[in-house]
Parts: C-alpha cells; structure tokens; sequence
C-alpha cells in the first residue's frame, strides 16, 4: 500500500503579493482555476491503488486545506479516498514534517506501508511520466532505499540544489551553484535537479531518522504517542514538537545515509519558486508577453502580467522586462530579473508590522470569508459571507460596536440575551462589550454588509466563548 504524504508549509514569499503568510503559496491558483495543491492532490489520487491521502499543514490552514481535497476529490470522481490530516502548531521544516508523518503512518496503518512525500506546491505536467517515476520509486522503496527524484536539467539553473548520480546511485547532493558551475553541471550530463520528492518505507524513513538524527527522533516519538488515531485529524502537541530541531530532511538525513537511491525523469516538473518560473507556464505571444490579465500593451515586451482584478484594465506603454502582478491591495512592478528579490519587500512589510505580508483584502476563515471594502479613521465596512451550515464563534469586541446588514440568504443572530432570525434588508446593532454569534442556518451562502465603528478595529480584539472550529479561546 502507498500514502502519498503531501507537505504544505512554507509562505511562498517570492510570490508576493498572491502569496501572503496567511494564504500561502499552496492556494495559489493557476489559469485553469486549480489551486496548486488541489493539483497535488489530484496527482495523488491519479496514482493506482491509492486509498488514503495524509497531508501535513499548519493548523490555521486546515480549513482551506480541506476545502481543497474536497475539490479535488470531486473533480477526479474519487469519493471514496479517505484524507488524513496531521496539524503542525508551528513550522519546523521538512525534517520534523517527514519525520511525523513517517511515525504517524507507522502506528497508524504500519510501518511497511511506502511513503510518497510530495511538496503541497510543486507543478508535474506529465502525469504519465509521473505515474512511471513512482513505480520504479516504489521498487527499490521496497528493498529498503530512500528514493529522491532527480529532475532531467534542460538549462543551467541555479535556483535548485542538485544530485550528481550515476545511475540509481547518488553519489553527492549539491547546493545551488553559481550560473558558472550550473553550467558544468548540465554540460556533465551526471547532474539532475533536486526535486523535493521522496519514496521509502515509513520503517526505513524512521530507522535512518534515528541513525542521523536521535533526536529529533526521539522527539517525533514523544509528539506522535499523543495522537488519537481513531480521527482522520492529528494536532501535534505544541510544546513538545515546539522543541523540534528546525533542520531540512536533506541536511537531516540524505546527506547522510548510504541507503539513497535517485530516479531520474523527466516530468514537466517546477517548484514555482518565483514569479519568474510561473510566468512559464503561461505562454507567450509574438511580443514574447505572457498575459493573465486584461491589458492594453503598446510597444511592450517580454512582459508578465497577471491581475486577480479581471474588471480592471492595465495599460502598458513602452515598457520591457517587467514583472507586473497586481491584487486589489498591493501591485508588484519589478523587473524580470530580480523575481528572486521579491521576498525582500516581504521582509520590509514585516518590519513595518504590515498586514500586507499576512492577509489579502478578502480573508478565508472557516466560516466562509470576509472582504474590507473600505476602512478609515474609526471604521470599517465588510463583506461577509457564511457558508451553509456554518457559525462564526461566539464573541465580544472591547472597543468596536457593530451594524450588521444582511443582503441574501438568512442569518441566525445571537445578540446578548436575544435570538432571532434576520432576513435579506433587515439588520442588527451589537454594542461594544456585547455577547455575539452569527449562524447560516440556511441552504445558500449568506451575505451581510457589516459596518464597525470603534477606536480600535484591529482583528486581534475579540474575545471567544466558544468555536466549533477549535480556535483560540479564554
């Protein structure tokens, strides 16, 4: 039997501003409307004999991370494929996320199950080729081998690490090289590109973990005798996988071992790594322009434009080498070049304590999503919809009043002592310090307009009394 284990972490900096800490780059979607883990998902399920699924996230991105595989369990026509969860309260890289998985698998189904990790990320245009590549991985997972996937190099990248191999033998890995040597490398013919994709036995996994790295095995250990195994989701203990060694599963444990196999292939594979390699999977036009928004372009050039506004119109005027990518609350410009150099404006937003580098301007909760649609000196208006059967927590704000206006569909209010039901172009006003929840008792989505008003309208004043999404209570 083969779980494919799905690795989603990472915020995905140099694609801002799509990808922000709290909708990260996983979520981005492509010109077809696939988020990239809705494709890895797909990828997953598309392998033969695949029953269950385990994906490894931070626990504030399981709801968006669940709402994806229930999309792509639609799409394939694969109800029956059971998903598994297992929740991180912090990140700790791919070692610890490996590591627990490989512990989880192990207690859970049994440590001879083969383990397929897969980065949540990650775009394969050849599902053949892949399904192919696995197939061999999986043989020699079998006789006892950590099998990494070397992608055929066709330029001399220096944005991925690299395994000089000869045949199923790693002979070394080697990290980002300059464009001078990525150049010897390709001219070698004996360098593949290090994709991140792994296949072994959760034994193996765990018995070389606990060769080169007691550790944090010993760690794994002690977070994974905390689970119940009974539940499809696994919340690792805090304070115990807190301690976790922050450390990639190649400085870990492939470095390391002597029981490494590759499987070279070629598989239309990228790690989307920066604007400039997603801009490849949108193809030019005879200017060399890659478009994913609606222009107006006069003497423009190898230009990437991409826009989530599909009303608004950018022009451009005699421009060449430019990235633009703009949100309906941040506009990047830059030039194609420094695409690698994104994730310093990130730093800077961060310094400056930023929401920008966090949040779009539509935020997804479990409930549903909200969108500001206009803020300023002591309020702010939103755009709130509730998914069917769905409730925000029960809550109170110290020091921002509410007026609640619901536009479709029904909402079920509680406002203190009171309950009642508010229907479209009906309303509700929630003083400050007053006791409050919002349910969608209904069979559609729905829609309020809710107006603050406050001296403080920042998100972290709310005090919860009770969620059925487990979040954060006195």
């Amino acid at each position: 039997m083969m779980i494919p284990v799905i690795i989603s972490g990472g915020a995905g900096s140099r694609l801002w501003p799509v990808s922000r800490a709290l909708h990260p780059k996983p979520f981005i979607r492509l010109a077809d409307q696939q988020s990239l883990i809705e494709k890895t998902f797909l990828r997953s399920i598309g392998l033969p004999q695949v029953t269950d699924v385990l994906t490894v996230t931070n626990h504030n991105l399981l709801f968006l991370t669940k709402d994806a595989c229930k999309q792509a369990l639609k799409i394939a026509g694969q109800p029956t494929i059971r998903p598994h969860y297992l929740l991180e309260p912090v990140g700790r890289n791919t070692a610890p996320a490996i590591a627990a998985a490989a512990a989880y698998i192990a207690k859970k189904f049994g440590e001879q199950h083969t383990m397929l990790v897969l980065s949540a990320d990650h775009v394969i245009l050849d599902q053949a080729g892949f399904v192919a590549a696995v197939q061999q991985a999986e043989q020699l997972a079998q006789q006892g081998r950590i099998v990494t996937f070397g992608i055929q190099p066709d330029r001399p990248e220096t944005g991925y690490g690299y395994i000089e191999a000869d045949g199923t033998t790693v002979l070394q890995f080697v990290e980002k090289p300059n464009a001078k040597t990525a150049a010897e490398y390709l001219d070698s013919g004996r360098f593949l590109w290090n994709a991140g994709m792994f296949c072994a036995t959760a034994e193996t996994l765990l018995r070389e973990i606990e060769q080169h790295h007691p550790a944090l095995k010993s760690t794994i250990d002690a977070c994974v005798m905390t689970l119940d195994m009974q539940s499809d989701t696994a919340q690792l203990p805090a304070d115990l996988f807190g301690q976790a060694e922050d450390i990639s599963i190649d400085y870990a444990v492939m470095e390391k071992s002597t029981q490494v196999s590759v499987v070279a292939c070629d598989l239309g594979w990228s790690d989307i790594g920066s604007w400039a390699s997603l801009s490849e999977l949108t193809p030019p036009d005879a200017a060399g322009n890659q478009i994913e928004a609606n222009v107006l372009m006069q003497d423009t050039q190898d230009c990437y434009i991409r826009s989530d506004e599909s009303n608004r119109l950018i022009a451009t005027i005699g421009v060449k080498d430019l990235m633009i990518v703009d949100t309906p609350d941040a506009l990047l410009i830059a030039d194609r070049s420094r695409s690698q150099d994104v994730k310093q404006i990130v730093d800077q937003l961060k310094v400056q304590n930023s929401e920008l580098y966090q949040l779009h301007r539509t935020v997804f909760r479990p409930w549903g999503t909200y969108t500001t649609l206009e803020e300023g000196e002591g309020f702010k208006i939103k755009r709130i919809v509730v998914k069917s059967g769905e409730s925000l927590s029960l809550q109170m704000h110290h020091h921002r009043s509410e007026h609640w206006v619901v536009v479709s569909g029904v909402a079920k209010v509680v406002n203190g002592d009171e309950e009642r039901l508010i229907h479209p172009n009906q309303s509700t006003y929630i003083p400050a310090g007053q006791t409050h929840r919002l349910t969608n008792p209904g069979i559609i989505d729905c829609v309020m307009i809710e107006v603050q008003v406050g001296g403080y309208l920042g998100e972290d004043d709310i005090v919860r009394f009770t969620d059925i999404y487990g979040r954060n209570l006195p």
